[in-house]
């Protein structure tokens, strides 16, 4: 695919088949990663926006969410991914809003732990944006946008981004771009 041929298919709404796992940052006593449960729901919007909501869960079935995040912004689009043919490199920018809610007490009671100044209360169902704060919990720095260098593939109807590294690192840095695909979107 051309890239306006991927920007023309990405168009619309796009959401997790099943519960998803990816390997997260966090170890657990014994040394090994903690795993990361989530299932994502996608938009791409002309001019290059996106919105995309992911639920964070405390199990693999995703019967225990934990969170959502909602973020909306922009796509940089830096050329072919060697991944496979028609794959392309994509910068993930939340340059118009990064948002919270938590949705299980004992996650809500953790932010109010760990999220620092500038927060209210957190509690169950209520979001609250992280946009442009710092925000430990995620890593997030005042002032920067969040942003991911990852991958768009589309096949047999179903859109792929990267797989998260093995060793839980994120796509922060050009060196990072995922080299692998993950568990593709399909449309709902």
């Amino acid at each position: 695919m051309t890239l306006d041929q991927t920007k023309q298919a990405l168009l619309g709404d796009w959401v997790s088949i099943a519960p998803e796992i990816r390997p997260s940052a966090t170890k657990n006593p014994d040394g090994t990663l903690k795993p990361f449960y989530l299932q994502r729901r996608f938009r791409y919007l002309d001019g290059d926006r996106f919105e995309l909501s992911i639920v964070n869960s405390a199990d693999p079935y995703g019967k225990v969410p934990l969170a959502r995040i909602d973020l909306r912004g922009h796509m940089g689009w830096r050329g072919e991914h060697p991944i496979a043919a028609g794959a392309q490199k994509v910068d993930f920018v939340a340059d118009e809003a990064y948002e919270v809610t938590p949705l299980l007490q004992g996650f809500a009671d953790l932010l109010n732990k760990v999220a620092g100044p500038g927060y209210d209360a957190w509690q169950v169902g209520a979001k609250q944006s992280i946009f442009g704060k710092n925000f430990a919990p995620f890593g997030l720095v005042a002032g920067r946008h969040f942003m991911e260098y990852d991958l768009v593939y589309f096949s047999h109807g179903l859109l792929f981004w990267g797989a998260r590294n093995v060793d839980g690192r994120g796509f922060d840095t050009e060196d990072n771009r995922p080299t692998n695909l993950q568990i593709p979107l399909a449309r709902p």
